[in-house]
This record gives C-alpha cells, sequence and structure tokens, in this order.
C-alpha cells in the first residue's frame, strides 16, 4: 500500500502513480491556498479561475510524477552497459539473466531486446538485429515521453484561460454601466476578475512550460544515450558471434 504524507488515504500498489500523485497535489495545494489566504482571491477572481486551479493541479501531479520516473536508477543506471557487455562477453547469458536485464531498467529493456533477438535466431543479420532494438528503443522513448504532451498542452492553454477570464472581467464591467449611470462596486469586481485570471495564467504556464523544456531535454538526452549504447552491444553481439563460429 502507499501512504500519503499528510493524508490518511493509501492506495494498492497496482493503481497508477499518477493517481496518487494528483492526489497528493491536491492536499498540498489545498494546504497552501489556506496558509497563504489565497481562497479570498479566488472568490474574487470568479469562476473563470477554477480551470486554471485544475491545470495547475495536473501540472504538479504531473511534473512531480515524471521527475521521479526519469531518474537514472530507473532509465539508465550507471554501468548497467558494461555489465550486459561483461555478461555475454563468451556466450550469451542464460534466460534467467535476460529477464533480469529486462525488468532493471529502460535501458535493460533495449539491451535485452537484442539479446532475445539474437537467442531466436543466431544467424540474423546486422540489419535485423539493429532493427530489433530500434523498435525497443522507440518504445522505450514513447514510455519517457509519456504525459510531457498534456504538460505542454497545459503550458499553452493556462496563458488562454488567463484570456478568457480577463475577457469575461470586461464583459462584466462593460455590462454593469448602464447610461448614464455609474457601479464602483461591480466596476471594480470586472476589473479584479480580468487582472487575477491573467496573472493566475501566467503564473501557472511559466513553470509548466520551464519543467516541460527540462524534461524533454532530459528525455532526449535518454533517448540519443540508448542510441549509442544500442550501437555498441550490436557491435558488440556480431563480434561475440563471430568469435564462437
Amino acid at each position: 500500500m502507499r501512504h500519503l504524507r499528510g493524508g490518511s488515504k493509501a492506495y494498492p500498489q497496482s493503481y497508477p502513480q499518477i493517481v496518487w500523485m494528483g492526489d497528493w497535489a491536491i492536499i498540498q495545494l489545498n494546504k497552501i491556498l489556506w496558509s497563504v489566504g489565497l481562497f479570498t482571491i479566488i472568490q474574487a477572481a470568479g469562476w473563470p479561475i477554477w480551470p486554471l486551479l485544475i491545470c495547475s493541479v495536473v501540472a504538479l501531479a504531473l511534473v512531480i510524477e515524471r521527475m521521479m520516473s526519469l531518474r537514472p536508477l530507473l532509465v539508465a543506471p550507471e554501468g548497467l552497459v558494461e555489465q550486459a557487455l561483461k555478461a555475454s562477453h563468451d556466450n550469451l547469458p542464460s534466460e534467467e539473466a535476460m529477464q533480469q536485464l529486462h525488468d532493471n531498467s529502460v535501458l535493460g529493456r533495449v539491451l535485452a531486446s537484442g539479446l532475445h533477438a539474437m537467442k531466436d535466431e543466431p544467424l540474423i543479420s546486422a540489419e535485423d538485429l539493429r532493427s530489433s532494438m530500434e523498435s525497443a528503443g522507440r518504445q522505450a522513448a514513447h514510455e519517457l515521453e509519456k504525459h510531457l504532451v498534456a504538460l505542454a498542452t497545459i503550458a499553452s492553454a493556462a496563458p488562454l484561460l488567463g484570456l478568457l477570464g480577463t475577457v469575461i472581467g470586461m464583459i462584466d464591467i462593460f455590462g454593469s454601466q448602464a447610461p448614464g449611470t455609474s457601479n464602483p462596486v461591480q466596476l471594480a469586481q470586472g476589473i479584479s476578475m480580468a487582472l487575477y485570471n491573467t496573472a493566475f495564467g501566467l503564473i501557472v504556464a511559466i513553470p509548466a512550460l520551464m519543467f516541460w523544456r527540462y524534461l524533454r531535454a532530459r528525455v532526449d538526452a535518454y533517448v540519443l544515450g540508448f542510441e549509442l549504447d544500442a550501437e555498441r552491444f550490436v557491435r558488440h553481439l556480431l563480434a561475440m558471434r563471430a568469435r564462437l563460429k
């Protein structure tokens, strides 16, 4: 069971990580809002700010989930390639060793795909061996990029949602002014709604964009490392097979 820090809920291990991360983010955001009195601001901003609050919670959960999932220990542990080269120096390792390599990390799955391809077809050509590992590499890259599209969408949509709140606030301002009369209360309320939504849209979008660019660069670095390690491993397997002939 996973227990949320600062909360009483517990989730089974089978629950997706994003579920309990999202719940944790909601709990923490609620504490922050109460501590700094932001609920007063939210009430003044009106209903257009609620979509922005939802975006902020989702973005926070996505960032935490990706930061945890993209740790080097889970993606490309240091020294894993050398261990795989050593294990297959003289011959293909056992099925148990291949499965351990596959379950080790994302990079381990890419390397294990080459071992399985050569085991299933000992006379496999270099092109087919590379193609097999490239397919595993594409699957690994897709796994690393999970949720990044959603984070980029939030970074793009948050300013537009803030602009929507601004437009609604301006509509309230002009709609409250009857010909020849003036309502200062409604005027101030409309201006505050417009400004609060604009500011909150930028507050959500700027960190989301920064984290998206950071995580995107991190994934690109991992994928480049996969390509280099896979090519090195392919040459090693072909050389090992040539020695055994």
